[in-house]
This record gives structure tokens, sequence and C-alpha cells, in this order.
């Protein structure tokens, strides 16, 4: 087990790696220090994981690489237990008769951070109705932003994150094929996608649950549903779930996911009920082409754009361009999306250690929509498609 628990975990030594590379960041550019708000960047570098609410949360570090956090006081046993940083200050409420920014712009000038900050953002940003001064306001400094670094930074998966999204596969494989066996017709999507989260969560915390820490906000523990891309929904990217009963003929596009320590992997696929007809064979067999051409676009030192040039080209070699309605994939992580995306206005290198999603898709009004999603890992030499589950049309055909 102990083996098992090194595996799958950031450990301190790697945290502190991180806030290093944000020192000399921030030396190298003349701060005085950096504050954080975003949660992502928080757990990034502390390992401390929260739900954001009205009351402002930061985390702080000077010139000499001291770091706290800034919390209210019904935070403070959480941060105490939980984060790595080598103070916790904390508020008694918000907005309360002094507000938290106020009090936060003093912490900072105690511990030397002024005159030129660096800040994801000026000020706590809106959450829950949260109003208040922005940090500029409070400390009279020049607030720099720090978020290209830190996107930068984040953008280069470790092996240990690594590690992460490959367990967090490993469990959103479990969860879609649970779905998957589960979905028949007459059958709710709310009735399917709950058995198969719950199940798969079950099974998650039998075999990792002593060492088990999913750190997300939005889910705790594997996950596989529809999310209403059902039938004629199917034609809606970002439709919502709204308990449809499933029908022999529906084309069906799923989702999968399990967070690890705050990583997510993504696992969507496109799946009939009942044998496809002509025209779902034709739009399906065009999506995998699609995905396929984007897979050997992905190379060291290309920048982003080239993989969904490639994919848009052959939107127009076949017309489809009505049926394509969003760019070709994004880098995942601490976020479910992260930057950068295969675009065609994004030209970021792609370097090894980087992690994407590749999920081109085609909507047909009145059909469906047709959209895989895959995991990949940048190598030295190409992809590594962490992702696993089957992608072709006869595995995915349900029975009715």
């Amino acid at each position: 087990m102990a083996v098992h628990a090194t595996r799958i975990a950031i450990t301190s030594e790697e945290r502190r790696a991180r806030v290093d590379r944000l020192k000399a960041h921030a030396a190298a550019e003349g701060l005085s220090g950096v504050v954080l708000f975003d949660p992502c960047y928080i757990l990034y570098y502390s390992g401390f994981a929260f739900m954001p609410t009205e009351r402002p949360m930061a985390w702080l570090m000077n010139r000499s690489g001291r770091t706290a956090f800034f919390v209210p006081r019904l935070e403070l046993e959480h941060a105490q237990g939980l984060a790595e940083a080598d103070d916790v200050l904390h508020y008694p409420e918000y907005p309360d008769q002094t507000h938290p920014l106020t009090l936060l712009g003093q912490h900072l000038t105690k511990m030397g951070i002024s005159g030129k900050i660096g800040a994801d953002d000026d000020g706590y940003p809106w959450v829950f109705g949260y109003r208040g001064p922005r940090l500029s306001e409070v400390t009279g400094a020049t607030v720099v932003p720090v978020r290209p670094f830190i996107e930068d930074q984040m953008a280069i998966k470790s092996l240990a994150e690594v590690a992460l999204l490959r367990e967090s596969v490993h469990w959103a494989h479990l969860a879609h094929t649970l779905l998957h066996r589960y979905t028949v017709v007459g059958a709710s999507e709310t009735d399917v996608s709950l058995r198969a989260t719950t199940e798969a969560t079950r099974a998650m915390l039998d075999a990792i649950g002593p060492i088990y820490r999913g750190q997300s906000t939005f889910e705790s523990g594997a996950s596989a549903s529809y999310r209403g891309q059902i039938g004629r929904g199917a034609a809606i990217p970002h439709a919502l779930a709204t308990d449809i009963r499933f029908q022999a003929g529906d084309v069906l596009v799923t989702g999968a996911s399990a967070p690890l320590w705050g990583y997510y992997s993504e696992l969507e696929r496109t799946m009939v009920l009942g044998p496809a007809s002509e025209q779902q064979r034709k739009f399906f067999g065009h999506m995998l082409a699609m995905q396929d051409t984007a897979f050997e676009a992905i190379r060291p030192g290309r920048p982003t754009s080239e993989v969904d040039l490639a994919v848009r080209a052959y939107v127009e070699r076949n017309a489809l361009q009505p049926y394509a309605k969003h760019h070709t994939g994004h880098a995942l992580g601490l976020r479910i999306h992260e930057g950068p995306f295969f675009d065609s206005g994004d030209h970021t290198e792609i370097k090894p250690g980087m992690v994407f999603t590749v999920e081109p898709g085609l909507y047909v009004e009145g059909l469906g929509g047709f959209r895989h999603s895959d995991t990949v890992l940048v190598a030295d030499d190409g992809i590594e498609v962490l992702t696993y589950y089957p992608r072709d049309l006869e595995s995915l055909t349900l029975p009715t």
C-alpha cells in the first residue's frame, strides 16, 4: 500500500520545487512577492483544495520564498491541517467591519510584499456575490500578472502528475463500462448515470479508499454520464441532463472522468442504440477520421494551431463545415479544461509532458452528435494515448 501511495501522490518535495520556480520567476521580474487567489493555482503550489466562496482566500509568497495562507476563520483548522505553507493567517468573516482585503494588505506589508507584486488577479474575483477593493488599492502597489508563467508551468506535467492522470483514466474506464452496460431502451439517463457513477466510485474506494483524495469541488469519485447528449440532443455539444429515456436508434455521446488529487482525465464516446443507419455510419466514420488526423498531427515542436488546421482541412475536403462547431481539443490536468488549445488561433509550441484531450466533433441537427474524446500525453517523438476504451462503431453499438 505504501508503494502505491507514493506512486499516485504529489510529494511535498515536488510542490517545493514548483514554488522555487515561481520564486525564481518573481526574482527575474523584480517582484517583491506573489499573491494567488485561483483555487487551482493554490492547489498546485500547496496541495490545499478548498471550496471558494464569497470569503476571500489567498496564497502568499515573499521575495525570500516564505509562504502563507490568508483564510477566513471557518477555514483555519482546515488550512492548518492540510496546507503546505509556512504560516496560516486568518480574519473573522466577510465583509466584517474591516474588509478582509484591507487585512490582506496589512499582512502583505508585514511580509515585505510591496511596490511591485505578482498576482493572478488584481484582487479577489467575484465569487458568490463577493465585492471588494482591488489588490492595488489596498497595497498601493503595481500588480503584475503572473498567470502566463503559471499556466506554462502547469502545462508540462511531471511523472507524478502523469501517474495521477493514468489512475484517473483507469477509474473513468470502469465508470464508462458500467454506463455502457446499463444503457438500454426505456431506461432513463438519470438512473443509468447514477448507477454507473455510484458503482464505479464504490469500486474505486474499495481499491484505493485509504489513500484516495479527490481534491475536487465538482466530484467526489468516478463518474460517467450523458449530460443530455441523447438522440437529437446529442447534436448540442454542451447539452444538460433532463432525464431523457433511451429509444432505439438514438445517438449517444458520453463523458467519463475521475478526480485524483485534483487531476482529471477525459473519456468520451459516441454510441448508437441499435444498428446504425447509413447516415449515422457516415458521420461516425468522418468523426473517427478527424480524430485520427489530429493524433497524427500532434508532434513536439509544432504549434498547437497545426493540429486544428489539419482537422479543418479534412472537414473542408469532405464538405463537413456546417457540422463542425468547435476546435479540436484542449490541455487538461487540475482543470478539465486548460490551455493551450488545439485551435487555429493558438500557436503555443507542443512540448513533451503536455497532456491534451483530442475531441473533434460533428453535430447534425435531427440526427445527433458524433464526438470521441481521448486523453493523450505528448512524448519525445509523438503521443501516447492514455485512454484505451474501444473507438470502433461495432464495439459502441448497443443492442435494442
